[in-house]
């Protein structure tokens, strides 16, 4: 089991960006491949972003390619989504996500998540 604790969150105005982190511990961060999910009020928690083990892969949701990037630190247990140009239906709970999974696997569904942080605000105003 690993704990995770999201930070980063905040009020932003439309175009602006914020930077989350994810800082894990408890057992070897590169074990795991790691995850954003997002959840807006009233609606379904959705994935956002995911990065292999190592970093070297990523995948992202149709709509937030081009405007997120993730990126993760394993000397420092940490993983990132810097997101850009943010839009007011980016508003929603951001939550990290650890996956114990093979090398190279980007998982994208809820149910392949073993364990969460418990999330940050990210609201953007218009």
């Amino acid at each position: 089991q690993v704990q995770l604790v999201e930070s980063g969150g905040g009020l932003v105005q439309a175009g602006g960006s914020l930077r989350l982190s994810c800082v894990a511990s408890g057992r070897p961060f590169g074990s795991y491949a790691m995850g954003w999910f997002r959840q807006a009020p009233g609606k379904e928690r959705e994935f956002v972003a995911t990065m292999s083990r190592r970093g070297g892969i990523t995948y992202f949701a149709g709509s937030v390619k081009g405007r997120f990037t993730i990126s993760r630190d394993n000397a420092k247990s940490t993983v990132y989504l810097q997101m850009n140009s943010l839009k007011p239906e980016d508003t929603a709970i951001y939550y990290c996500a650890a996956a114990s999974t093979s090398l190279l696997s980007t998982p994208t569904g809820e149910n392949e998540y073993g364990d969460w942080g418990q999330g940050t605000q990210v609201t953007v105003s218009s």
